[in-house]
C-alpha cells in the first residue's frame, strides 16, 4: 500500500503524540537506552548492545540491492541478536516495539544533529531563514525554482511550505531557530505546537482539488491509482470501507482538519507497538507469538521494508545503531 510523501515523512519515525517532547528529553530517552544503569536491566539498551562492528557493514553508498541474499542475512542476522535483550533466541512484541522506539528516536537525534551541523555555517549557535534557505535552495536558478512539473511539483511550492513550517517552529517569532526549534521544525509531528502543520500539509499534498478536504476519491487515489498495473488490490475496498464507516466521522462525504488528525495522529496509538504486531504476524510462522532469529531471516524480506531496520539502511549503514 502506498502512502504520501508526507505521511511516510510524518509516520516513518514516530508519528506518535508523546506529550511536550523535547530534543533534552529525547536524548535522556536514548542515553537511558545506551546505559544500563538507567533503565530495567532486562530491556534497557547498553553500549555493547547497541554499537555494531563496521565489519558488518558495507561503503556508504551501498543499498540492500547491492547485497546477495546470504549479505542481508548475515547483518539483518547481527540486528536481530541486537533486538533479543535478553539473548534467549526469541524476540517479544515488548522487545521489538523497544527496538523500533530506538530507530525512530535515534533517526530523529541523529537528523538534527546533521541539518545542525550542515545549516549553522557560522557556528553561532542559531540557524536563520536565511542560512536554511541557501543552504536548501540555493543552488537553483530562479527558472529551476519557479518550474512547476506536470504532476504540479515545484521548488517554488517546497521553499513556501518550510518557510511557513519554519516561522511556525519559532516560536517566540525571534527571526532564526535554536536545535530544539530545528527539530521541530524536522520532525512537527513530534510537537503539539506543529501537529496543525502536519495536518495542512497532508490536505494540501492529498487534495487535488484544492477544496481544502479529502474526497474518498483522493484518499484512495493517494494510495492506489486506476491506472496501475493489474487488477484493484483487495485492500483497496477494505479502505473504502474504512473512510466511510471511521475516518468520515461526520459522514458529510469528507475528511476534514480533525478526522485528518484522527487519522494521520491518532492519540492513543503507537506505531512502534503497531508495527512491532504487524512483524510479529507477518513473520511467526510457529504461532508462539514472538519471533525466532531464524523466522526473521526466513522473512528478511519483510524486515527490510520495516521501520525495525530503518526501512533497510539500518543493514548497510556504517552508522552504529
Amino acid at each position: 500500500m502506498k502512502l504520501s510523501l508526507v505521511l511516510l515523512g510524518n509516520l516513518a519515525y514516530g508519528g506518535v503524540p508523546r506529550g511536550d517532547s523535547t530534543l533534552e528529553k529525547k536524548k535522556e530517552d536514548l542515553a537511558a537506552k545506551l546505559d544500563p544503569e538507567l533503565v530495567d536491566p532486562e530491556l534497557g539498551y547498553d553500549p555493547g548492545s547497541i554499537e555494531y562492528d563496521n565489519e558488518f557493514f558495507k561503503d556508504e553508498f551501498a543499498t540492500v540491492d547491492d547485497l546477495s541474499k546470504e549479505e542481508i542475512d548475515e547483518k539483518l542476522g547481527a540486528l536481530a541478536a541486537k533486538m533479543d535483550k535478553n539473548g534467549d533466541g526469541e524476540i517479544t512484541q515488548e522487545e521489538l516495539t523497544m527496538w523500533i522506539h530506538y530507530v525512530q528516536t535515534k533517526y530523529i537525534y541523529d537528523d538534527t544533529e546533521r541539518q545542525w551541523d550542515e545549516n549553522d555555517k557560522n557556528g553561532d549557535g542559531q540557524i536563520t531563514w536565511e542560512e536554511y534557505k541557501e543552504h536548501t535552495y540555493g543552488f537553483l536558478t530562479e527558472e529551476e525554482l519557479n518550474h512547476k512539473e506536470d504532476d504540479g511539483f515545484s521548488y517554488e511550492q517546497m521553499l513556501f511550505r518550510d518557510e511557513r513550517r519554519w516561522k511556525q517552529a519559532d516560536q517566540d517569532k525571534k527571526g532564526y531557530l535554536t536545535k530544539e526549534e530545528l527539530t521541530a521544525f524536522l520532525h512537527p509531528e513530534e510537537y503539539d505546537h506543529m501537529k496543525d502543520m502536519v495536518i495542512v500539509e497532508t490536505i494540501e499534498d492529498i487534495d487535488r482539488d484544492k477544496d481544502g478536504k479529502i474526497s474518498l476519491e483522493e484518499y484512495i487515489g493517494d494510495m492506489w491509482h486506476e491506472d496501475d498495473d493489474g487488477e484493484e488490490p483487495d485492500w483497496v475496498e477494505e479502505e473504502r470501507r474504512q473512510f466511510h464507516e471511521f475516518r468520515d466521522s461526520d459522514k458529510s462525504g469528507y475528511l476534514e482538519n480533525q478526522e485528518v488528525r484522527d487519522w494521520i495522529l491518532p492519540s492513543e496509538y503507537d506505531h512502534a507497538e503497531g508495527e512491532a504486531k504487524h512483524l510479529i504476524e507477518s513473520c511467526d510462522s510457529n504461532g508462539d507469538g514472538q519471533l525466532s532469529h531464524q523466522e526473521i531471516l526466513n522473512h528478511h524480506d519483510v524486515f527490510v521494508g520495516s521501520q525495525a531496520t530503518d526501512w533497510g539502511d539500518a543493514i548497510v549503514r556504517h552508522d552504529e545503531f
